[in-house]
C-alpha cells in the first residue's frame, strides 16, 4: 500500500466521481481507476459502491477514509516537520471556519499569513462545528474555527476567541419589538422561529439554552447562511436567536435585537480548535501566532 494509492482514494471518495477525482489530482482517470483498483485487491474487498451515476464508499471504505486521512496528514506533518528545521515553511495549511465565527478575521489572518510564508499552500473549509471537529481530529484540518465546544466533545487543546449573549431579532413591526425590556424564554414559546442547520455553532447553542430553560419552539424556516437567515427575518417570516454581533451586520439594518432575560442567559463562545500539541504541524504553530497578535480578539 503507497501513499499514492491512499490519495488516489481519499479523493475519489471526497469528490464521489472519478473523473473529477482525476482533474482534482492532475492524473489521468484511467490511471487513477487502477490505483484503486489495485487497492481493492490488495485489501480484497470492493471500496466503492460503481453505478453509472454515482460512487458511494462501502462500508469497508469508510472504515479505510479515516485511517487513510490520519495516514496522509501524519505524512504531511513529517515532511513540514523537516522543512521547518530546515527554516523553510512549506506544504499545506488546511484551516476549518465557521461562518461568521466572532473574535477572529479569518480573510486578514490569511492574509498575513500568506505575506509570511508564500511557499505554503492554503485551502480554506466553511462548515459546521461538529464537522470541523471531526475534520481536526481525523487531521483533514490542520485547525479550525468553531463554536460553542464542550469539552466532553474534543481532547485537544481549545483557545477561546470570543464570548458574547444571544440577542433576539425581529422585525420592527413584530410584538417583541415594542416590549422596550428583556424577554424570558418562556415569552418566545409559540413563535415561528428561523435558525441555522442543526451542526452550526448558534445553533446548538440556542437549542441547549431551550433545553436548559424547559421551554419548547419550532424551528420552520432553516437556512446554512447568515444573510438568509436576516433577510427572512426582515420579512417577518420569523423570530431568529443569534449572537449578538449578527446584529451589528449591515444587512441586519432596521431589525430590532431583544435581550434575553433568565438567570442563565444563552451565550455563545468561539474557539480555536487545535489537536494535541504534538500533533500541530508548523502551519498551525505558525497562524496560531498570528492569532495571539490579532487584535480583533
Amino acid at each position: 500500500m503507497e501513499l499514492r494509492q491512499l490519495e488516489h482514494f481519499v479523493a475519489v471518495a471526497e469528490e464521489q466521481h472519478f473523473t473529477r477525482a482525476a482533474e482534482r489530482l492532475a492524473v489521468s482517470q484511467s490511471g487513477l481507476s487502477a490505483s484503486v483498483r489495485a487497492l481493492e485487491h490488495e485489501l480484497r474487498t470492493p471500496l466503492f459502491s460503481r453505478t453509472t451515476r454515482t460512487v458511494r464508499l462501502t462500508e469497508a471504505g469508510q472504515a479505510l477514509l479515516v485511517e487513510a486521512e490520519r495516514t496522509l496528514a501524519g505524512a504531511r506533518a513529517a515532511r513540514e516537520a523537516v522543512d521547518a528545521v530546515r527554516g523553510l515553511l512549506r506544504g499545506t495549511l488546511t484551516l476549518g471556519v465557521e461562518q461568521c465565527v466572532a473574535g477572529v478575521s479569518p480573510a486578514r489572518l490569511l492574509a498575513a499569513f500568506h505575506r509570511d510564508h508564500p511557499q505554503m499552500e492554503i485551502r480554506l473549509r466553511q462548515e459546521g462545528t461538529s464537522s470541523l471537529l471531526e475534520g481536526v481530529a481525523g487531521g483533514r484540518l490542520d485547525l479550525a474555527f468553531a463554536a460553542t465546544v464542550s469539552p466532553p466533545e474534543w481532547r485537544g487543546e481549545l483557545v477561546p476567541l470570543a464570548r458574547e449573549p444571544m440577542v433576539v431579532l425581529c422585525a420592527p413591526g413584530h410584538r417583541l419589538a415594542s416590549k422596550g425590556a428583556p424577554v424570558a424564554w418562556s415569552g418566545l414559546q409559540g413563535e415561528s422561529f428561523i435558525d441555522f442547520h442543526p451542526d452550526w455553532g448558534p445553533r446548538r447553542a440556542v437549542d441547549e439554552a431551550f433545553a436548559v430553560a424547559g421551554a419548547r419552539r419550532t424551528v420552520a424556516l432553516e437556512v446554512s447562511d447568515v444573510h438568509s437567515l436576516l433577510e427572512l427575518v426582515h420579512e417577518g417570516l420569523g423570530i431568529a436567536v443569534v449572537p449578538h454581533h449578527f446584529s451589528r451586520k449591515p444587512e441586519a439594518r432596521g431589525l430590532v435585537a431583544v435581550e434575553l432575560d433568565g438567570a442563565d442567559p444563552a451565550v455563545y463562545e468561539s474557539v480555536v480548535v487545535l489537536p494535541p500539541a504534538g500533533a500541530m504541524s508548523p502551519g498551525a504553530r505558525a497562524l496560531m501566532a498570528l492569532v495571539r497578535e490579532d487584535p480583533v480578539r
